[in-house]
């Protein structure tokens, strides 16, 4: 494996998965030791006068050290990923393969800060001035949504096919209940942020709030995928499928009550999580 030298990537402090990836492209040895700096560190872009910081912000970028020359997104990943393996060069560069990539990578950078949050980002063991423009990632509509309706859809995929397993007990329904029943809850909690009012408090908070609600939903049906594996594996009986969705159940109120205070948002919004699920009980029991 050959290591892209002479190179910086820029990072996102605050996301949790840019700090994994990045750390593990300079532990693997694909970039030099220090070859990864946060943006938010005010002597790292201000070392590379060509550095278009917004774009920084939204597309990991990697400096060239020695040229100055930044690439951003998905090529500087490209870049350090085809230096270590050679080979991939051929397969990842057709046009049609990159289009794909860059639409893709800008599907989780433009919905990093929802799908995982993190604490605030610290430079040197300090909280930075994150006061100047464009050192906060953009927001585009088209890409949350995007990730609404794919949050949605999957989550209820999964749901409808695990709620099969726990027949008696939950009586079956209609193959659009759990479509419904999962993007009903966005109408319901988001009719709930808005009346409680001032929820500017945060940029674009109501997005935001969606992002994180329906992340929440995405992981518990992922998580309920082990115990739908244990349960079809062992002839598992109806309730082992009931108390396994219960108790994913209780650990997705914790999330969604720690990522409401991540958004400094009212930990009513959690009650009305519990309601509309409440709701759903009498809907599907009834």
């Amino acid at each position: 494996m050959k290591t892209l030298r002479h190179h910086v990537i820029l990072y996102d402090a605050e996301c949790p998965l840019c700090r994994v990836y990045t750390s593990a492209f300079v532990h693997s040895g694909m970039l030099d030791a220090g070859g990864r700096k946060p943006y938010q560190d005010q002597q790292a872009i201000a070392a590379c006068p060509l550095l278009d910081r917004q774009r920084a912000v939204n597309e990991i970028a990697l400096i060239d050290t020695r040229t100055g020359q930044v690439t951003y997104g998905i090529d500087s990943l490209l870049k350090v990923i085809c230096t270590a393996f050679p080979a991939l060069r051929i397969l990842l560069s057709p046009r049609p393969i990159v289009w794909f990539l860059k639409k893709a990578y800008a599907f989780v950078s433009y919905n990093r800060r929802v799908i995982i949050p993190g604490a605030a980002a610290t430079v040197n063991g300090k909280k930075p001035d994150l006061s100047e423009v464009g050192l906060q990632p953009g927001f585009r509509l088209h890409y949350r949504i995007a990730f609404l309706l794919f949050a949605w859809l999957l989550t209820a995929f999964i749901l409808s096919r695990y709620a099969i397993f726990m027949k008696p007990l939950v009586p079956p329904g209609p193959w659009y209940r759990e479509y419904l029943l999962c993007g009903a809850q966005m109408l319901f909690q988001g009719t709930l942020l808005l009346s409680l009012g001032n929820i500017n408090r945060t940029r674009h908070c109501f997005w935001n709030y969606l992002g994180n609600l329906m992340t929440v939903s995405f992981a518990g049906a992922l998580a309920l995928l082990l115990p739908l594996l244990i349960g079809v594996v062992l002839n598992a009986k109806p309730a082992f499928f009931l108390v396994s969705f219960l108790l994913v159940a209780a650990a997705l109120f914790a999330e969604h009550l720690r990522r409401t205070r991540l958004l400094h948002l009212p930990a009513l919004l959690s009650c009305g999580w519990l309601l509309y699920r409440l709701l759903i009980c009498i809907y599907v029991l009834q």
